[in-house]
């Protein structure tokens, strides 16, 4: 009977978090210096539309708010999996380097590199943060992989790779640089379906394998002793996670930019509603990351129209009192204990 009772609490919470990302879907797609109703975006969606309209929605709204829900999905769920193998509530793509990397390698494409083709960037992105997590891997081993150095020299890594932006940028032509900047504040401002077909694939590929692996990382819960007892091979348990979570943070780093605090918040609000079983919880994270994000967009298109404010400012003013609270929060236990 409880079982019964968990799984449709379970169900009815997958189902309120879809219609509020559908619902925030099609606000994002009317909403604008020309509103449109939502009874015009489903006829143009339809096919039924206007040709202005059409142009409105399918070039100029639709990707873009498509690419903000999978862009916050992915930073959600890569925040998930890094909380969950390090057992730290604070973690996030940006402890263990991972945005950072990502950022360094998105900046010298755009700046040192304009020519490059944009399908390059999210592999760019990859290789640069699969590189800032196998230094942080490789300087935080000792004798195994303990978390708490792999957190410690994820910070260095970060600093380190923030000072070779600052470098690169410095150098850079003004209008690049630019571009980079608006890149780096978190921003799905004219992304069309190049960028969208660009990060479907990542998706499409690491989310899914996320999901599988999230047994797996419930046993890391349990401790290394009790998890190597049933039989899981720890490191390279954690190290395909960590691959997963490096992925889906620099392919949705790469298109969206540095939405900052996505990969935090959403897990701790996932947690809040579907439990700490990373089953339920992976999903409720990627629905929640990309509602985040959907919901930031929107405030940023409507709040100060016609000025558009960037979707990683908004998130960034939520998340960083959440943050402090987290700190705080995390204080009083350690201070109980």
């Amino acid at each position: 009977m409880k079982g019964e009772m968990l799984q449709g609490r379970t169900t009815t919470l997958f189902a309120l978090l879809i219609l509020l990302n559908i619902a925030f879907l099609a606000a994002n797609v009317g909403a604008g210096v020309y509103d449109l109703s939502l009874w015009e975006v489903v006829r143009t969606l339809l096919g039924l539309g206007s040709g202005e309209h059409a142009f409105i929605v399918n070039t100029l709204r639709l990707p873009r708010a498509l690419i903000a829900f999978l862009a916050g999905a992915g930073l959600a769920v890569s925040g998930a999996i890094l909380q969950g193998i390090t057992s730290n509530p604070l973690a996030s793509p940006g402890v263990i380097g991972l945005n950072a990397g990502a950022s360094l390698a998105a900046v010298l494409v755009i700046v040192a590199l304009p020519a490059v083709p944009l399908g390059l960037l999210p592999p760019a992105a990859f290789a640069g943060a699969l590189l800032a997590a196998a230094l942080t891997y490789w300087l935080g081993w000792k004798g195994g992989s303990s978390m708490y150095r792999i957190i410690l020299v994820g910070v260095g890594v970060s600093a380190v790779a923030q000072a070779l932006i600052t470098i690169i940028m410095m150098s850079g032509k003004i209008m690049l640089v630019t571009q980079a900047l608006i890149w780096m504040t978190g921003s799905v401002y004219g992304r069309g379906w190049e960028h969208f077909y660009a990060l479907l694939p990542w998706m499409l590929l690491f989310l899914p394998l996320a999901f599988l692996l999230s047994r797996q990382l419930n046993l890391l819960q349990l401790g290394d002793d009790v998890s190597k007892g049933l039989g899981s091979k720890i490191e390279w348990v954690r190290g395909g996670l960590i691959l997963v979570s490096v992925a889906l943070a620099a392919a949705s780093v790469a298109t969206a930019g540095t939405v900052y605090f996505v990969g935090l918040m959403a897990p701790h609000i996932a947690r809040r509603l579907a439990g700490p079983s990373h089953t339920t919880l992976l999903p409720a994270a990627a629905l929640t990351g990309g509602l985040l994000v959907l919901a930031s967009d929107f405030i940023g298109r409507t709040i100060a129209a016609p000025v558009e404010l960037p979707c990683g400012l908004i998130t960034a003013m939520i998340g960083a009192p959440y943050f402090v609270y987290l700190l705080l929060t995390e204080k009083k236990q350690s201070a109980a204990m």
